[in-house]
């Protein structure tokens, strides 16, 4: 990594707004307060040293020459104070007798503009990072030169390399996430889908802490985005989407894991085609039940409802937390769809009922899809296939199986 150091007055700074990225994929979002931003201004009027910021030179196909690796609150508040963004404090102490109370830009004096203009930065210009471990380096040093800073750990995650760092970033950006109430302030969205792939990588309700999910990331950094974990992540969302496919206000940070783990398991082990409104509508009827509830009298309160708020409210992150809560949503949910049916708990058929199958249908091809069905097909081409899919309920029994060529069993799969 080759480093450099150039000095960029506050006019300049003005003037390259458009070829820097003050929030290239590693960065978090803006924090900074009024409060802050004012004091900056404030400082560069005195004249007092501000720290250094480093920026990342990229290739000259990228849109920005430059990725900011640290000073992003520094330059966004300065362009935004020369937008008359916002004002100085009504009680800001006088600038070598200048008065700067309530002052925005444009009310600033020659004198003033000419101590905001000439003010100089010291930048760090790291060169163009070639290689992969390059890149990484950028990463570690953001890491580090944000360690004396209240980053959050998800931000902290964020600017972690590994293809799980990508896959949750992807996730993040799934459509059901805009139908939760909770924003995505500070990667709140992707803390929620790391929590989540978590909870698919084990197969069940687990501790999904901060440090819990710093080791996956640091574990999973060759995860496979095209894995069985990651399409089943997938797949669930997409099924909860379909669920809430509008703004909901009663999803929640504190419930959508929990509701992400019982349509998990719903599409795991029941026949869940088409249950997708009966989720909405039990849920949205769930939540307010448990708000109700919630303002009645101690004496008068659903004893259940009381210890689910108290796994909301304390160690939500905890594995027995998780499962507990898990536990009480199944058991309302079910109640209130008892109709759903388990799917059969096996789904390969046996060499007996494939030999049934087989003779049975002559060993031709009863799809019928791809091919005519006129072809015998030999005993290690063909698949048994469900006539009613396994995941609609289909029994693994020898009257439900049928023989299928292989081109017309994919086929199948693709359409259907």
């Amino acid at each position: 990594m080759k480093l450099s150091k150039e000095r960029y007055p506050v006019s300049v700074l003005k003037e390259v707004q458009d070829s820097i990225d003050v929030r290239p994929e590693y960065q978090r979002p803006l924090v900074w307060t009024l409060k802050q931003k004012r004091l900056l201004i404030d400082s560069i009027l005195r004249g007092y040293d501000v720290p250094k910021m480093y920026w990342h030179r990229q290739p000259d196909e990228e849109q920005f020459e430059f990725h900011v690796v640290d000073g992003q609150q520094r330059l966004t508040t300065i362009w935004e104070f020369c937008n008359d963004g916002f004002a100085l404090p009504k009680d800001s102490d006088p600038v070598d007798g200048i008065s700067t109370a309530k002052l925005k830009y444009s009310g600033f004096n020659t004198e003033l503009k000419k101590r905001l203009h000439l003010y100089s930065f010291d930048v760090v210009i790291v060169e163009e990072a070639i290689q992969n471990d390059e890149e990484d380096e950028v990463r570690e040093m953001f890491l580090r030169l944000q360690n004396g800073t209240t980053l959050k750990a998800q931000e902290k995650r964020n600017a972690m390399t590994g293809r799980m760092r990508a896959f949750v970033k992807e996730v993040a950006q799934h459509p059901f996430f805009e139908s939760c109430k909770f924003s995505n302030t500070r990667f709140t969205y992707d803390h929620i889908a790391a929590q989540m792939t978590c909870l698919e990588l084990a197969g069940e309700p687990v501790s999904l802490r901060d440090s819990d999910l710093n080791k996956m990331y640091a574990e999973q950094t060759d995860f496979d985005p095209k894995g069985n974990v990651a399409k089943k992540v997938r797949r669930t969302l997409d099924y909860l989407t379909q669920a809430f496919p509008e703004h909901t206000r009663e999803l929640e940070r504190y419930n959508a894991v929990t509701l992400y783990s019982l349509a998990s398991s719903l599409i795991d082990n029941y026949v869940h085609q088409g249950t997708e409104k009966k989720l909405a509508d039990w849920f949205i009827a769930f939540e307010t039940e448990r708000r109700a509830d919630m303002e009645k009298d101690e004496d008068s309160r659903d004893v259940q409802l009381v210890e689910y708020q108290r796994l909301t409210s304390y160690s939500t992150d905890a594995a027995e937390s998780l499962a507990k809560r898990l536990e009480h949503m199944q058991r309302r949910f079910f109640l209130a769809a008892p109709d759903i049916e388990l799917v059969d708990p096996t789904r390969i058929f046996s060499e007996a009922q494939r030999l049934a199958i087989y003779r049975r249908d002559g060993a031709r091809c009863q799809l019928r899809i791809k091919c005519d069905g006129s072809e015998k097909l030999k005993w290690n081409n063909w698949h048994a296939d469900h006539k009613v899919p396994h995941s609609a309920g289909g029994k693994t029994t020898v009257e439900n199986g049928q023989v299928a060529c292989p081109d017309c069993n994919f086929a199948k799969g693709a359409v259907g």
